[in-house]
């Protein structure tokens, strides 16, 4: 697909964009992940732009956003202010503002991380101690993409910047597993790249 096509596509006011990745970013990449984020933000002028606030990739993408419209930025957070000095974003949403008992598929899907299983029906049920708060960061990632019962439209698509020395792990891994197993697609930088 080229990027007239995704746009020809994708260009509606329902349109959920999810751009992440990790959080170590090359220095020659920096650039490329603003550009991305500008040149979809320009071209799909009716999209809404999603980010988890994240250092790192998530926040290259949203300074290319920022540039075009700083009202379609979108940022979920594991809690209120979350690197808030950094947040642009014209709507926050913090998983404080979710009731998460009510929200049995975000909490299900959340529990496929198998390093924090343990500890989301931990966090759920009210624990916010150092370890459990670990769980909130990837409730968070899965929120990113399905959205939830209570009004957070689901994700309609997603960019990523990965490691390729080390795919899909860590909370992006996580979040990319969530888009398969929902089916949303998505593109690494491995395929955008040659759209800037």
């Amino acid at each position: 697909m080229i990027l007239a096509e995704f746009a020809a596509q994708f260009n509606s006011k329902s349109t959920i964009i999810l751009l992440e990745g990790k959080r170590n970013v090359l220095e020659s990449d920096k650039e490329k992940l603003i550009h991305l984020g500008n040149l979809l933000a320009s071209q799909l002028p009716l999209a809404i732009f999603r980010s988890g606030n994240a250092d790192g990739a998530d926040f290259y993408f949203s300074q290319g956003v920022l540039q075009v419209d700083p009202k379609r930025l979108q940022v979920i957070t594991p809690y209120v202010n979350h690197r808030q000095k950094l947040n642009q974003a014209y709507e926050t949403i913090s998983l404080d503002q979710i009731d998460l008992v009510n929200e049995p598929k975000v909490v299900y899907q959340s529990k496929n991380n198998k390093k924090t299983k343990s500890l989301i029906d931990k966090y759920v049920g009210g624990a916010k101690d150092r370890f459990s708060i670990k769980a909130a960061y990837i409730i968070r990632d899965t929120v990113k993409v399905t959205g939830t019962i209570s009004g957070i439209p689901a994700t309609t698509f997603a960019f990523f910047y990965d490691d390729p020395s080390y795919p899909k792990t860590g909370g992006t891994g996580h979040t990319m597993d969530i888009c398969d197993k929902n089916s949303v697609p998505y593109l690494t930088q491995e395929n955008w790249v040659n759209w800037i």
